[in-house]
């Protein structure tokens, strides 16, 4: 019996995959959620502890303002396999997502007969070989990547998403001057890849472009 988590924050999404995995003699719906840290919690906090999911099928991006390589690392170490269920329009995050361990990716507008067959597949060991995921990376092989590293990529999130560099340090617990100095060789590395970032617009639409931030529908998008 494969044992699933469906981690995603659009109810009727998760609502529509355990309904069609109810169905199913061979798949059972362990946990059903809006992020990943609610799953962990109550991985190891309920009644009972709980064993990690065979198969995890998580949104690509969170409404908790977690970044999708975050989310993966953390399923991935904690013993899940990794489906990123999405609607693919964001190369940087699927590559992002790919990098951090996940086993594939599958379309949100696939039938649903493909996902389940999905989680068949990854829960035999194998990774998806898709459409979706040829791509996602096709299609992003071109984009520079400044290369940040994780604290720089956790300094940009918070600063970028309007928190003050002061606060930013605060929040890390490290010293403003060390803030201001990742904040600065962030700007030089997108410099470097021909993506300059010289005001803090820029660098929310850095943030944004490579998946750091998600992107507010219908905005900064011309």
């Amino acid at each position: 019996m494969t044992r699933v988590a469906l981690i995603d924050d659009h109810e009727s999404v998760r609502l529509g995959l355990e309904a069609a995995i109810a169905r199913e003699e061979s798949m059972v719906v362990a946990f059903s959620g809006s992020t990943v840290t609610e799953y962990l919690v109550w991985r190891r906090e309920s009644t009972r502890a709980q064993a990690p999911a065979d198969v995890v099928v998580l949104d690509l991006t969170l409404g908790d303002g977690t970044t999708v390589s975050e989310n993966v690392t953390r399923l991935f170490a904690d013993g899940s396999s990794v489906i990123i269920h999405s609607v693919a329009d964001r190369p940087a995050a699927v590559r992002e997502a790919l990098s951090a361990g996940a086993a594939g990716i599958v379309s949100k507008a696939s039938p649903i007969h493909e996902v389940l067959g999905a989680i068949r597949t990854v829960a035999q060991g194998e990774l998806l070989n898709n459409v979706e995921w040829a791509s996602a990376v096709e299609a992003d092989r071109e984009f520079a990547d400044a290369q940040l590293s994780a604290r720089e990529r956790e300094v940009l999130r918070l600063y970028a998403a309007g928190l003050p560099l002061k606060a930013v340090a605060d929040r890390l617990g490290v010293a403003y001057s060390t803030a201001k100095e990742n904040i600065t060789r962030v700007r030089v590395k997108y410099v470097e890849v021909g993506r300059p970032a010289p005001t803090k617009i820029d660098l929310l639409r850095r943030a944004m472009e490579d998946g750091i931030l998600q992107r507010p529908e219908g905005e900064l998008d011309g």
